[in-house]
């Protein structure tokens, strides 16, 4: 069965069957052909504990679990969708809400942002709109992602870290660490509001995707 197949820049068809069923954003499906089902998912996929924790937060996105034997056609709001392909080797580290649909195979976890830089992890998420918590995708399988104008794939090698406007940043994969750094004194800060100011620096082994805007979704 193919995979996932671009309409457009923004709409995506994915096929749906034994053993190929999909998450999905709630309010995402556009259109579909053949007898397929649509419930909704507290989970999709994750353990109850990231579950849990993103509620506290104020953090979940709601999702759909889609199910049965045909193709679906999801979009959201007029937005950019790019596909990511997971091999099984990397992780990928996305922000829920900028997911529109994901193959049920794959294996999603819930990531607090302390765990990358302690302290500075949850500055980092407060400052750059991301929150206290991220969403990690790992196994073989394939992820729809929304954006601003659609996204870039830059590397990331040990001799070539890259440095992104916080509100520019979708997803990362690969072994790849991340911290919120400065271009400016603090006193040149005061009175700006602009991504500038402050950059995310990644460093190590794998592939960040940027979008062409600084807005969230």
């Amino acid at each position: 069965m193919p995979g996932y197949q671009s309409i457009n820049s923004k709409m995506l068809q994915v096929p749906i069957g034994p053993g190929q069923e999909v998450y999905s954003k709630r309010g995402a499906m556009l259109a579909y052909t053949g007898p397929v089902a649509f419930a909704p998912s507290t989970t999709a996929g994750q353990g109850i504990g990231g579950t849990l924790g993103r509620a506290v937060a104020g953090e979940r996105t709601a999702m759909m679990h889609v199910t049965g034997q045909g193709s679906v056609m999801f979009g959201h709001g007029g937005l950019h969708v790019a596909v990511v392909e997971l091999n099984g080797a990397d992780t990928l580290y996305v922000e829920a809400d900028r997911l529109l649909v994901h193959d049920a195979s794959l294996q999603v976890g819930t990531m607090f942002m302390g765990e990358q830089g302690g302290v500075r992890g949850v500055i980092r998420g407060a400052v750059t709109g991301q929150g206290l918590f991220t969403t990690t995708l790992t196994g073989h399988g394939a992820c729809g992602l929304l954006s601003h104008g659609g996204v870039m794939e830059l590397p990331i090698t040990p001799q070539r870290p890259v440095h992104v406007d916080p509100q520019a940043y979708v997803a990362h994969r690969g072994q790849v660490q991340n911290k919120l750094t400065t271009a400016v004194g603090l006193r040149d800060l005061i009175g700006r509001g602009s991504g500038e100011g402050f950059q995310l620096e990644l460093s190590g082994s794998g592939v960040v995707y940027v979008q062409a805007s600084e807005r969230k979704i």
